[in-house]
């Protein structure tokens, strides 16, 4: 067990038995002696050194969040620094807390600074890139489209920066009624990522606010480092407001440009991709204009010359015509039906007559009328008449019908005679 430990044991605080200030800075010293030396990252801001000072006082800055650390550093080894340190610079230190029981502050007594070189700081950049990628901040799918007629556009960007000039020039050249919300913050060193963020929370909250442009003129790599940090990349994945980067140069790729919905090349492209041309729309629509109106009149002109094409065939000249050459056909089919049933009907009665005068001929009425008669027997049962053939069937006593041409003739068989 510790001294402090030991004491904090032994006579615990309590409204009884409250501890002194001095006990407490005492403890307290206690606890953050045993961290021994440590070595930490940040970013320097409010360097106060003169080379008469005996010591130096500086901030080391944490990059991701709004934390902060004094540092004490002898002005002797400042001094001897190849670069002097100043604001923004990212650095790692070589210290030891140290808590000052007399004043109850806190500082890291620092005895080494060394600046992050550039290839430390681009491969923190890609391993922050691909951590983000991993979690699907870089995919399309996430990426929000940007409105073609925003209504209100901000713009976060350095005051008086050429930046701001070109983005507000631009746009206004392509689309006269275009309205900007300009917020200007810091661009580059410490102060740079928290006012960025909260310039896009207040555009963000606007709902007049339709797109968000983050723009600056490029730089360095240590002065685009603002638009590479963590906290800033989840504040623009959070937003609700489509955010389009406008970052330095062509070459310039912060690991914003991977997490904002649009990246521009350029603040002047940013402009040119948000804003539409409003003459180069114009002109578009100018020349839909005649397009349609010529296609148009072509459309005209060819339903013209089909109408008159129609209205020169004869159906259309006599609407009637028509139906009056199929009734005349009509009138010949009957006609011609009429006079084959009629020669049809007169063949027939001819033959019918041939074959009556035929019949005629042959009758028993004709051969009748030729002097022949036919002799019947009337059977005594009243059984029908049968006509006589052959002498048995008219034995003597039968009685006879003999029918002649204008009549009958009732008579008795007197007798029979065999033929020779």
């Amino acid at each position: 067990m510790t001294q402090a430990q030991g004491e904090r044991s032994a006579s615990p605080s309590s409204p009884e038995q409250p501890w002194p200030v001095a006990k407490l800075n005492k403890s307290v010293k206690g606890w953050i002696n045993r961290l021994g030396h440590l070595w930490v990252e940040g970013q320097l801001t409010q360097v106060n050194y003169k080379p008469s000072w005996k010591f130096s006082y500086l901030t080391l800055r944490d990059t991701q969040q709004e934390t902060s650390v004094q540092l004490t550093v002898s002005s002797d080894y400042l001094r001897s620094l190849p670069t002097p340190p100043k604001d923004g610079d990212r650095v790692v230190i070589y210290g030891k807390p140290a808590f000052y029981e007399g004043r109850g502050s806190f500082s890291m007594w620092t005895t080494q600074i060394r600046h992050v070189g550039i290839g430390e700081l681009l491969a923190k950049i890609e391993q922050l890139r691909k951590q983000l990628a991993s979690e699907g901040l870089f995919d399309r799918a996430r990426k929000r489209p940007i409105p073609l007629l925003p209504n209100t556009i901000g713009l976060i960007t350095g005051r008086g920066s050429a930046a701001e000039r070109d983005v507000l020039s631009v746009a206004q050249s392509r689309w006269p009624a275009v309205q900007f919300r300009v917020i200007n913050t810091a661009v580059q060193g410490p102060n740079a990522v928290p006012e960025v963020i909260q310039a896009l929370q207040t555009l963000d909250a606007d709902p007049n606010v339709e797109v968000i442009i983050i723009a600056r003129g490029g730089g360095s790599v240590e002065d685009l480092l603002p638009f590479s940090e963590e906290a800033l990349q989840r504040a623009v994945a959070s937003a609700g407001t489509p955010v389009v980067s406008a970052i330095g140069h062509e070459p310039d790729n912060p690991v914003l440009d991977n997490v904002a919905d649009l990246r521009a090349a350029t603040p002047t492209d940013a402009a040119k991709r948000v804003v539409i041309d409003a003459a180069q729309e114009l002109a578009f629509l100018s020349e839909a204009r005649a397009r349609s109106a010529q296609a148009l009149r072509t459309w005209v002109s060819t339903k013209a010359e089909e109408i008159q094409y129609w209205r020169s065939r004869p159906v259309m000249q006599n609407p009637l015509l028509a139906i009056e050459r199929r009734s005349e056909e009509v009138s010949q089919q009957v006609a011609s039906m009429r006079r084959e049933i009629s020669h049809l009907l007169a063949r027939e009665t001819q033959q019918v007559a041939a074959l009556r005068s035929q019949v005629s001929a042959l009758g028993p009425a004709a051969t009748l009328a030729r002097g022949y008669s036919v002799v019947q027997v009337l059977p005594r049962d009243h059984a029908d008449p049968e006509v006589v053939t052959s002498i048995e069937q008219s034995p003597p006593g039968s009685q006879l019908r003999i029918r002649v041409a204008d009549g009958s003739i009732t008579a008795a068989a007197m007798g029979t005679t065999p033929a020779d």
